[in-house]
């Protein structure tokens, strides 16, 4: 699995206000920790959103969505059904910036 590929996820089961259902998630987690862990890292994507400071707007297949970098979490690998696509160069620009001022700073 490689950084900032959008992926097919199964996200069921879920507990509260986490995101069910199976949906396209981009992997944020780094390519060394995909390569030599069971787990992997995602943010799931959502069709609609407000713009909330933790979201990125995409657009692909001509369909608009949101990745939602507020409900990251942790998968093992057998959750991704498979690779649909990847983040454009702007895109990844703009989530690695997010990430850094939501996490880091």
């Amino acid at each position: 699995m490689i950084q900032y590929k959008i992926v097919l996820v199964n996200l069921d089961p879920t507990i509260g206000s986490e995101m069910k259902k199976t949906r396209p998630c981009v992997i944020i987690s780094p390519n060394e920790m995909n390569k030599n862990l069971q787990t992997i890292v995602i943010a799931p994507i959502k069709s609609s959103s407000k713009p909330y400071p933790t979201r990125v707007e995409l657009k692909h297949y001509k369909t608009k969505g949101w990745i939602v970098l507020d409900q990251i979490r942790t998968i093992d690998r057998q959750r991704i059904i498979k690779v649909i696509d990847s983040l454009t160069t702007k895109e990844i620009e703009k989530t690695k910036s997010i990430l850094k001022e939501t996490y880091v700073d």
